[in-house]
């Protein structure tokens, strides 16, 4: 395994800083939209569920609209990468509870996030087999919490960057 270059352990430090801000937003010390802030101006975020979300400030409305009625869900990491300015990252939609044989109830995921500089991505697109998320729902005891909502019928599928980056 190589060393990660200035721009690789920028990219890295950006991206933990917002994951332990996600953590807080788990813990009930922050509000979701509060993630916003390690995003540009015109970021695209990609939901595999809800879609296409382009703006900080659409993103923001976005984090507190979807997470509604998602408590006690957490999202621990397995592994993150670095390569130039992309962060990949695998990571779990854990729900409350577990199985019978103490597996937590669990769907994996992955994101892949476009580091743009100043400690700001300018894209992420979260990927994660919703059936197998709908699956799970179906077979666990989890009930949503108040406020939670759905995708409406046709979300923005187009995954496109804001714009085309070198890998």
């Amino acid at each position: 395994m190589s060393e990660l270059n200035e721009r690789e352990r920028e990219a890295l430090d950006a991206y933990r800083a917002y994951v332990a801000q996600r953590e807080r937003c788990v813990a009930g010390e922050a509000d979701w939209s509060t993630i916003a802030a390690w995003f540009t101006e015109d970021v695209v975020f990609i939901d595999p569920a809800w879609g296409r979300v382009e703006g900080r400030d659409a993103l923001t409305r976005f984090f507190d609209m979807s997470m509604a009625g998602l408590e006690g869900w957490t999202f621990p990491e397995e592994w993150t990468l670095v390569e130039g300015d992309r962060v990949v990252t695998f990571w779990w939609n854990r729900l409350p509870g577990a199985w019978e044989d103490g597996r937590p109830y669990q769907a994996p995921a992955f994101s892949v996030l476009h580091y743009a500089g100043d400690g700001l991505f300018d894209y992420e697109m979260d990927l994660m087999n919703l059936a197998e998320v709908g699956d799970l729902l179906g077979r666990t005891s989890w009930v949503p919490g108040a406020g939670m909502s759905a995708p409406g019928p046709s979300p923005d599928r187009n995954v496109t960057p804001p714009r085309l980056s070198s890998p």
